[in-house]
């Protein structure tokens, strides 16, 4: 990364720290008789009722009561629970130990279209490492589901940068979606667009 004037780094979360696997998503889903669910689970969850969990309008139990009603059979809420976030596969160690290197030179913060489930499955299961959680490596975590609102509306980078009290042009967005990017660009965040399977951690690699 060249730009020297650079403060504060905002991190996209799917796809750029944590890896997915929407296809064995699916599958389980499949397995508990939700045969139309890969209609229903966009790439991005830009529609829909998925997306209205993302946003906070539906909690989780009305989400999982949802799930119960596309299916004949009797699921248990940990079966749905299980399926749901088996979206979700690892976030790399190196990736977190980056994390941990770059708070010592930047403000780091996450910024995330996401879901309580998730949220709580990856805070149990994915940011601990080596002693440490997910408090260790952002000052703090901007989540749609708690802010009710989504990229790429610009209101949520809007509502980041009051509360954060960041300034836009001191500040490099990474996320895998160039809508994503090119709304924080609107307000005067620089972005970089993480192409699928790059490995965006090179940004850094003079900066550790």
């Amino acid at each position: 990364m060249n730009e020297n004037n650079i403060k504060n780094l905002v991190f996209d979360f799917g796809n750029v720290l944590v890896n997915l696997n929407k296809q064995r998503c699916v599958k389980q889903f499949e397995e508990l008789g939700l045969h139309k669910v890969n209609e229903l689970i966009s790439n991005s969850f830009k529609e829909g009722f998925f997306q209205s969990y993302e946003l906070g309008m539906i909690s989780t139990e009305e989400f999982r009561e949802h799930i119960h009603s596309l299916t004949d059979k009797s699921l248990k809420d940990e079966d749905i629970d299980t399926a749901w976030n088996s979206f979700l596969v690892d976030i790399p160690p190196r990736k977190l130990m980056l994390l941990l290197e770059l708070r010592k030179k930047y403000m780091v913060y996450l910024l995330s279209n996401t879901n309580e489930l998730h949220w709580q499955w990856s805070c149990q299961n994915l940011f601990p490492y080596k002693g440490f959680d997910v408090n260790s490596y952002f000052e703090k975590t901007y989540l749609s589901f708690e802010m009710k609102l989504s990229k790429p509306d610009a209101k949520i980078f809007q509502t980041m940068i009051e509360d954060s009290g960041i300034e836009p042009k001191e500040t490099l967005f990474i996320d895998d979606s160039v809508d994503n990017c090119l709304a924080a660009e609107t307000l005067g965040i620089r972005s970089f667009v993480a192409e699928s399977n790059e490995d965006w951690t090179r940004l850094f690699d003079n900066k550790k």
